[in-house]
């Protein structure tokens, strides 16, 4: 099974920007999309977006829409997620996991990276 690898987080004042990388060991044939999970202890994985890797579809979550932009790099086995206008509710660990289909529902996904953290300061 292909094995997931995030980076790039970090400490980070409001109003600022990072960009998460995601690269992937392989491609598996059914592994059709990498979507982006951010996680707060004692609440649910919430959905951040995700990408086709063939086609390049996106779905972003509303709360992110217009701020956080992901994107691939197919011969990289890369997918990123640049974040901008951070706010201190964006801190999480944020994961990268493969899937099946473009899908924001987490149970969709079916290997995970070990996850992230990023913390925005006020």
């Amino acid at each position: 099974q292909a094995q997931l690898v995030e980076s790039g987080g970090g400490l980070v004042q409001a109003g600022g920007s990072l960009r998460l990388s995601c690269v992937a060991s392989e491609r598996t044939p059914s592994t059709y999309a990498t979507g982006w999970f951010r996680q707060v202890p004692g609440k649910e994985r919430e959905f951040v977006a995700a990408i086709s890797w063939s086609t390049g579809s996106t779905t972003i979550a509303d709360s992110v829409k217009g701020r956080f932009t992901i994107s691939k790099n197919n011969a990289k086995n890369t997918i990123y997620l640049e974040m901008n206008s951070l706010k201190p509710e964006d801190t999480a660990v944020y994961y990268c996991a493969g899937g099946s289909w473009l899908t924001s529902y987490p149970p969709d996904y079916h290997y995970w990276g070990q996850g992230t953290q990023v913390t925005v300061s006020s």
